[in-house]
């Protein structure tokens, strides 16, 4: 059963077909998608298309990817997740993505936060890991905020549009 998270203001979920419009909607911004590791969505078909993968990846142990949404509206501002799950090992990698209307309210922050809550305490995992473009300040910062502790760095990590972008290893780290 997929598990539905709740902070304060926020409920996070599991993506079904009807979000499709709400994940068109972020991920077909370019200033949404300039750090995702891909390019911006050109047609609905491919939010339909990543509503599966990501329900998929679940079904699979491979992930886990929430719908953000406001308590008290049913419209998605965003996902969260967990990707690259490797249970025998206890570790992940968490990712997200916020519509441009909800940045700076502290929504990201609240979900990232509960989300690091239920990985460690949850699911017992021993290593939650980000990957962040060097140049996405804002992602920096919150990561840090939240605790995870600077590793390295992974030269020519990400390729995105045809550019190559260096990414910053974090990681939280529960003793086992």
């Amino acid at each position: 059963m997929f598990p539905t998270l709740e902070t304060e203001r926020l409920i996070l979920r599991e993506l079904v077909k009807e979000d499709a419009a709400d994940l068109f909607s972020s991920f077909s911004k370019p200033e949404v998608m300039r750090y995702y590791g891909q390019e911006a969505f050109s047609n609905m078909d491919q939010a339909v298309t990543l509503i599966r993968h990501f329900s998929d990846s679940y079904r699979n142990n491979k992930g886990i990817r929430w719908g953000i949404q406001r308590k008290g509206s049913k419209r998605l501002i965003g996902t969260l997740g967990l990707n690259n799950f490797v249970l025998t090992h206890k570790r992940a990698e968490i990712g997200y993505e916020i519509h441009p209307d909800y940045w700076r309210n502290g929504y990201t922050s609240e979900a990232v936060e509960r989300v690091v809550s239920y990985a460690l305490e949850e699911l017992h995992l021993n290593r939650l890991g980000a990957l962040v473009y060097l140049e996405n300040a804002a992602s920096n910062n919150l990561v840090k905020k939240l605790g995870f502790h600077h590793e390295g760095i992974l030269k020519s990590y990400f390729v995105q549009n045809g550019r190559t972008y260096d990414a910053n290893v974090y990681a939280i780290i529960k003793d086992i």
